[in-house]
């Protein structure tokens, strides 16, 4: 299994065009900065507070963060990312108000157009600078607090705007809705790939992604080949296949809610147990942590990641898969939000080990693994092609340090951007995908 390099080429050359279709909010200036400010408002809660007032300016975020390593620019450290959030809570909320309002300058639309790049193209929400500060401050989940602002003052990145406003207004990305997923499902049919759509009943609803549709195509075939092995209960439904949430990555709460109800009701209507992932980095989090508080609390289901349910069936003996051989030199990229925000870290490792491949892992890996570069809606913006080049070109050294022959890893948007940071430095590594590699070992029955 492969993918069709001249699609990825063609569908590369058209992300650059994306922005065209957005359509920015009529906004006066004094209303954007108070819709900023009303959202920062909103969102701040005790935790938050003690977060901003405890940094100890040690500098441990800079030395983790890929975008300062990278330029080696100031302005790129993690904690003054959130130098806008601060102000506004010291000048309305903190308990000194009175004072700080005295010295502390209120926000501008200057700031936010300034602020759009640091908390956009120069912050993937990787989260590996909370991970090593000493004071624990989650800086990747403030960012995107600011995000939240920033989407409802109208001022995230154009290409982000064009994709939550398709997702939200006509339930398709890259042009492709319910019935272009049905149409290239009914190919995939015909051409003997059992995929059981639209299911009343199913004990397992699967997910996928645009990007698997259109692009990674062997990784949905892969997918379901490796259920059917396992003798699973399953569906994929057209009212609620799209894992992707753009309303996460640009900030706008409607849509982020829109996208992940979708796929809860969908897994309602056909009393599905367990809704799997596939391999989409953010779409974990999206179903796994944040459903569950945008509709008001546990879901009736279990949501698993397509990587960690692989690993728990290995666990579990009932997926034996055939080795691949030790010649095969792999080392597994860990996925930010799989790894560090979700601890999906295990259990792909464990699949790994089935296939029988010679691993070799990175230094600083697991939790602490660099990221690619192209996190949270990155890998789309064209302002960011350079600081997404230079965060890459750090996770290339840090492979090369393998002595691997291919990077194998479990997010789509890792893979492509490991794709075109590839095709830039004329990098001769494989990508591979986990699934793919699951598919191709299973044993014949």
């Amino acid at each position: 299994m492969s993918i069709n390099m001249e699609m990825f080429k063609q569908f590369a050359e058209q992300l650059p065009h994306l922005g065209e279709h957005a359509q920015p909010p009529q906004m006066t200036d004094a209303a954007r900065v108070e819709a900023a400010r009303e959202t920062f408002i909103r969102k701040l809660d005790g935790r938050m507070a003690v977060d901003l007032e405890s940094c100890i300016h040690c500098g441990h975020c800079a030395s983790a963060c890929h975008f300062y390593i990278g330029t080696e620019d100031p302005k790129y450290v993690p904690i003054r990312k959130l130098d806008l959030l601060k102000r506004v809570y010291r000048r309305e909320l903190s308990p000194l108000r009175w004072l700080h309002r005295l010295y502390t300058d209120d926000i501008t639309v200057k700031d936010l157009q300034e602020w759009q790049e640091l908390v956009y193209d120069s912050c993937t929400e990787c989260g590996r600078c909370s991970m090593v500060c000493p004071m624990g401050i989650n800086i990747a989940g403030m960012v995107n607090v600011m995000r939240q602002g920033m989407a409802r003052a109208g001022m995230m990145p154009a290409e982000l705007m064009a994709m939550e406003q398709e997702q939200g207004g006509h339930d398709s990305l890259f042009g492709v809705g319910p019935d272009q997923m049905k149409g290239a499902i009914a190919k995939l049919q015909e051409a003997g790939v059992d995929i059981p759509l639209d299911k009343h009943e199913a004990d397992v609803l699967v997910t996928t992604s645009v990007i698997d549709i259109i692009l990674f195509t062997d990784g949905l075939i892969a997918t379901a080949t490796i259920m059917n092995h396992l003798g699973l209960d399953w569906t994929l439904r057209s009212d609620g296949y799209e894992a992707a949430n753009f309303g996460l990555l640009s900030g706008c709460e409607r849509v982020q809610k829109i996208a992940s109800e979708r796929i809860v009701l969908a897994a309602r209507a056909c009393g599905a147990k367990t809704v799997i992932i596939p391999e989409c980095g953010h779409a974990y989090p999206s179903m796994r942590w944040e459903a569950a508080n945008e509709h008001g609390g546990k879901l009736p289901f279990e949501v698993l990641a397509i990587s960690e349910f692989l690993g728990r069936e290995v666990k579990a003996g009932r997926l034996r898969l055939n080795p691949l051989g030790r010649e095969r030199k792999v080392t597994y990229h860990d996925p930010c939000k799989l790894a560090r925000h979700s601890g999906t870290i295990e259990e792909p490792r464990w699949v790994l080990d089935a296939l029988g491949v010679d691993l070799h892992e990175v230094e600083s890996g697991r939790e602490l693994n660099w990221c690619c570069g192209g996190g949270a809606g990155v890998f789309l913006f064209n302002s960011a092609s350079e600081l997404r080049q230079r965060a890459f070109e750090i996770k290339m050294k840090q492979v090369e340090g393998t002595g691997a022959d291919s990077v194998v890893t479990a997010c789509g948007s890792c893979r492509l951007n490991f794709m075109n940071g590839s095709m830039r430095s004329n990098w001769d590594k494989g990508i591979e995908s986990l699934v793919e590699r699951v598919a191709e070992a299973l044993p014949a029955r």
